[in-house]
């Protein structure tokens, strides 16, 4: 039996990097393996996806390629430049883009377990072009399956729970668990989770001032770095974890408690997608009453890129 489709280890049971709390999931779809979570997804859940389609609405899960403008963490604006190729004839380009800039896929080569390693323990820099974890790896099978929507914004409005989207609020396991329980929607196996914290709305309304101040230090709620939050993620064995916040995590994070991205992509081979638009689709969801949807996802197929747009749409 293939190792994506046999019983997985809980999370307590997987072994830890000696002398850390940092526990790692590199045995478990192969040693030589280069998808990480997204094997979960087989053939058998896509058609089970495609079958909740049932009113043939399709939404749009990207930011414009502009958006965050300014962007965010240092990165400069692309230059977008129309020209002609002749008379008859147009052409346009891209110059200083960065696929990681908007709503985006990370790469299983982006982060690393400082000396322990990328995924699967492997040590190759991929500045010199030898890392195999490239987006690539996710752009040939792309990343489709069944989409759970929790929209945590609304749900900490609901309770009128201390909350800022554009602040660092913590959304811990428990919170994501209470609130797919309100939404009576249990998890499954290779299911794509879609957490709207509300950033996107809140960013929007920002004035173009306020961006341009934001961008120096931005600031955003999201999910701890915790052992908690991973254990909560590989125990309901989702393929991929899907935010409208810039970085999946609470931004300014605690150090005591670690690095979501680091317990993550190099340790558990989780595909994160960021700066995902969930606002519309929430919309739907709230409307229909009804939180599960499929969920299609097409990263480029870049040589050795660390991420990709995310090119992605849900269909309900």
């Amino acid at each position: 039996m293939d190792a994506c489709e046999g019983p997985l280890p809980v999370y307590d049971d997987l072994p830890r990097i000696a002398g850390t709390d940092l526990r790692h999931a590199w045995d478990v779809f192969g040693r030589n393996d280069l998808a990480g979570t997204v094997n979960l997804i087989n053939p058998e859940l896509v058609v089970a996806a495609a079958g909740l389609v049932t009113s043939g609405v399709t939404i749009r899960l990207d930011l414009p390629l502009d958006e965050p403008k300014p962007p965010l963490f240092g990165r400069e604006s692309y230059r977008h430049t129309v020209f002609a190729l002749n008379r008859n004839e147009m052409d346009d380009r891209l110059d200083g883009f960065y696929p990681q800039g908007s709503t985006q896929w990370d790469g299983l080569g982006h982060i690393r377990c400082r000396e322990h390693g990328y995924w699967g323990g492997r040590l190759d820099d991929p500045t010199d072009g030898r890392s195999p974890l490239g987006i690539d790896v996710w752009g040939r099978r792309g990343i489709t399956g069944r989409g759970v929507l929790v929209d945590m914004g609304a749900w900490y409005e609901r309770h009128r729970l201390a909350y800022d989207a554009l602040g660092p609020s913590a959304i811990t396991a428990d919170d994501l668990a209470a609130a797919l329980a309100e939404q009576e929607v249990e998890l499954e196996r290779g299911d794509i989770l879609c957490i709207r914290t509300g950033w996107v709305g809140a960013y929007r309304r920002l004035n173009p001032h306020e961006r341009a101040a934001y961008a120096l230090e931005p600031r955003f709620a999201g999910l701890p770095g915790s052992e908690a939050t991973a254990r909560f993620l590989w125990d309901a064995h989702v393929a991929a974890l899907v935010c409208d916040n810039p970085a999946v995590e609470v931004v300014p994070g605690d150090p005591a408690v670690g690095s979501l991205h680091r317990r993550l992509i190099p340790l558990l081979g989780m595909a994160l997608g960021e700066l995902f638009d969930l606002e519309a689709l929430a919309d739907r969801c709230h409307e229909m009453q009804r939180w599960a949807f499929l969920f299609v996802s097409t990263p480029w197929q870049l040589p050795r890129g660390l991420g990709s747009p995310g090119n992605a749409i849900a269909i309900l």
